[in-house]
């Protein structure tokens, strides 16, 4: 699918750096005029995405991360998480409502959160060479009172 406009944001895996790009994918997403629950489901799922990226990418180590947005033909919102750290050895069980390797403090359910706001997730991944999560939404167009 032809993207009308995109953003590419590249930063170094630290935690505060999730809030950046929350803010900015959310921004950049405005331009569809989404509603204020979609604009939420869209930063709650980025906000998953690279927080996933900082504590299992790398989680002895600062790593590098790269955000991508496109903005899509009919409406439609592209966000692409990647990172090059651990990777996935089990996607499918990574999937999994509830599992984690990220200790007792992490709840284990980024992947259906991602999945639950958002349109589509696809996640791809190779242990020792990182992660590509890749998520859209359709953001239907309103009729406009102006």
């Amino acid at each position: 699918m032809r993207a009308e406009n995109y953003i590419t944001m590249e930063f170094p895996s630290r935690s505060v750096n999730e809030g950046f790009a929350r803010m900015a994918v959310a921004s950049f997403a405005a331009q569809l005029d989404p509603t204020l629950e979609e604009l939420g489901d869209i930063k709650t799922a980025v906000s998953e995405a690279v927080t996933n990226a900082i504590v299992h990418a790398y989680p002895d180590t600062l790593g590098r991360i790269v955000v991508k947005a496109r903005l899509l033909e009919g409406g439609g919102l592209e966000v692409t998480v990647r990172d090059w750290g651990r990777g996935i050895p089990d996607i499918a069980k990574a999937r999994e409502p509830l599992y984690t390797t990220g200790g007792e403090e992490r709840s284990g359910m980024g992947f259906t959160i991602m999945e639950s706001f958002m349109d589509t997730l696809r996640v791809t991944s190779k242990e020792g060479q990182g992660t590509k999560v890749v998520m859209r939404r359709r953001i239907v167009q309103r009729l406009s009172g102006r």
